[in-house]
């Protein structure tokens, strides 16, 4: 292909990718080192009641925004350096956590920014392994079985994954939540009554089967794809040679379908380290925050009318390092099989 017609076929794709993704990703990076705040004016102002013989006036200096000519508050930005990224990760509160009577862990996940990370590693590296394996077993079952069923099947595993993040997160808290059905026939099977939403770890529990109950079928869907590519005569030959199923499974299937593996955990980790849906669909604010979710609160007006942008776009960004780090070991894992086969 010549080099006119390869730039052809790529130009509108790097034009949006630079216009949507670069130029607000360079904003971002930037408003984070930046305070943005509303300019206040002293304003005098005289209040007067009426009084027996003379008006009794008062007066008191109050402090008004400035508004512009379109009636809205006006704004001003000045550079603050790494004074915002302090202001989240409060290094001093975590010395003081880990000195002799700080506290220690605990007092360290009082603070929002730890609080949400611990949620989100934990959310993350936990349903990471359940999703890969779940995706696997049903694969392996759906290919093994009869191929005039599969159909149905595969069906019925993909509807999980074509229910709307948001809708699936309120139907399973639904189900949990007040008098509702599974609590009901729990607080029947057990003579107890158990309230699902009253404490942190039972939320984040259905939080965690969530998100594996509705992003495993699309690991299903690429192993299964996967699997319909392993070489038939590789596998008759294992048999012949007396390999077992578990045998034939760890070193002829699951070495083909590496690179899916890893396929599947990159998207996987990008997606989960910025969870939200949960969050919202369970309303677990209370108990359990991510750091996708502290960007968006750090954007909700105060009673001022005011956002904090500044801290939103540093927890943004904190947020971006946290996924490179978490993609680095499979990114090099990926490069280094790429180097290999060439």
């Amino acid at each position: 292909m010549r080099s006119k017609t390869f730039f052809a076929f790529v130009a509108p794709s790097l034009a949006l990718m630079l216009i949507f993704i670069a130029l607000p990703l360079v904003s971002v990076f930037m408003q984070s080192f930046e305070l943005r705040q509303q300019v206040f004016q002293q304003v005098k102002t005289q209040t007067c009641t009426p009084g027996f013989l003379k008006q009794v006036c008062t007066e008191e200096i109050k402090n008004l925004p400035v508004l512009d000519v379109q009636g809205r508050p006006v704004e001003e930005s000045k550079f603050v350096g790494l004074d915002v990224y302090r202001t989240i990760l409060q290094p001093s509160a975590v010395l003081k956590a880990f000195s002799a009577d700080g506290g220690g862990l605990q007092a360290l996940l009082n603070i929002d920014f730890y609080k949400a990370l611990r949620f989100t590693l934990t959310f993350t590296l936990v349903t990471l392994p359940l999703v890969i394996f779940l995706g696997l077993a049903v694969a392996l079952a759906v290919n093994n079985t009869l191929a005039s069923i599969r159909g149905p099947l595969i069906f019925v595993s993909l509807l999980p994954f074509i229910v709307t993040p948001v809708i699936g997160a309120l139907s399973i808290r639904w189900l949990f939540v007040g008098d509702g059905i599974m609590t009901a026939f729990l607080n029947w099977a057990t003579g107890s009554q158990i309230t699902m939403f009253s404490r942190g770890w039972t939320i984040e529990l259905l939080m965690l089967f969530y998100r594996v109950w509705s992003v495993a079928p699309f690991a299903f869907v690429i192993f299964y794809a996967g699997l319909q590519t392993v070489d038939k005569d590789t596998l008759e030959s294992a048999i012949v040679d007396g390999a077992s199923r578990f045998e034939r499974l760890r070193y002829v299937v699951i070495p083909h379908l590496m690179p899916l593996i890893v396929f599947v955990a990159l998207i996987h980790l990008m997606d989960a380290y910025r969870v939200f849906d949960e969050v919202i669909g369970f309303s677990s604010q209370g108990y359990r925050i991510s750091l996708q979710w502290l960007t968006y609160d750090y954007l909700i007006p105060d009673n001022s009318g005011n956002r904090s942008i500044s801290r939103a776009a540093a927890s943004s960004m904190l947020t971006m390092i946290g996924i490179v780090i978490m993609l680095m070991p499979l990114l090099r894992r990926t490069w280094r099989e790429h180097r290999r086969m060439r």
